[in-house]
């Protein structure tokens, strides 16, 4: 049971142990069990209970205040999440959660004032900077490869991550059989010879790819499969 006795039992069901215990009409042991406390604890509340019956009382009395910011951090806050729900908002930026830890970053280096991450998160809860994540849903592709490297997956999705910064690409290179990503980077232009060095990069000299899918921004499908060598080989015999 909870040690917080005042949430748990009233004044006066206490003093009608305590009294019980004085009179010598129930065992320690039994009133030990009721309250869920030990003799040590028991045994102070007997004292102050002695000491005065009539008063006797087991609210909790909080003997400081609950710290709290200032108001400059405080308004400091609200600002930085403020400024993050535009980015949120902003459905061509690629931002769709606030980033607690980062705003705790932005108060000590800009502002060079410090808050506990609970205190930011409950902020941005009672001001409407909250969002819950969703349910992620349930993975249920099947894979289609035997092994690993006989299928890889070149994917190419356009994002913009900043409200002052252009679009950029996303290129990334996939394992179909252990779903590993082989191969990412950002560019500002997609270029063939980007399509090129994403085949190159993630498939050594000695290995061979069955097929290489390259999933194309407007949706397109590019098949190259093995005809006598893979399109790897043929590109370094090259």
């Amino acid at each position: 049971m909870s040690k917080q006795l005042h949430k748990n039992f009233t004044d006066e069901q206490v003093k009608l142990l305590l009294k019980t215990y004085v009179d010598k009409e129930i065992k320690i042991n039994y009133i030990l069990s009721i309250l869920g406390i030990k003799r040590r604890r028991f045994f102070k509340l007997l004292n102050r209970y002695k000491k005065d019956p009539d008063n006797f009382s087991i609210q909790y009395n909080r003997k400081t205040i609950n710290r709290k910011i200032s108001p400059d951090i405080e308004i400091n806050i609200i600002k930085e999440l403020n400024r993050e729900k535009v980015l949120i908002l902003d459905k061509e930026i690629a931002i769709r959660y606030y980033n607690y830890t980062y705003t705790k970053d932005i108060l000590e280096n800009n502002y060079n004032q410090r808050a506990a991450l609970s205190t930011i998160i409950n902020r941005a809860k009672v001001n409407g900077f909250y969002l819950t994540k969703p349910k992620r849903k349930a993975h249920n592709r099947e894979v289609l490869t035997n092994y690993p490297e006989e299928l890889i997956q070149h994917d190419s999705s356009h994002h913009r991550f900043s409200k002052y910064a252009n679009k950029w690409y996303l290129s990334t290179s996939i394992d179909d059989y252990s779903r590993f990503t082989l191969h990412v980077v950002l560019v500002e232009r997609e270029t063939t010879w980007e399509r090129i060095l994403a085949l190159e990069r993630p498939v050594p000299l000695h290995l061979i790819v069955t097929n290489f899918d390259t999933i194309l921004g407007m949706g397109g499908w590019l098949n190259l499969a093995q005809q006598g060598l893979s399109p790897c080989k043929r590109y370094r015999a090259s």
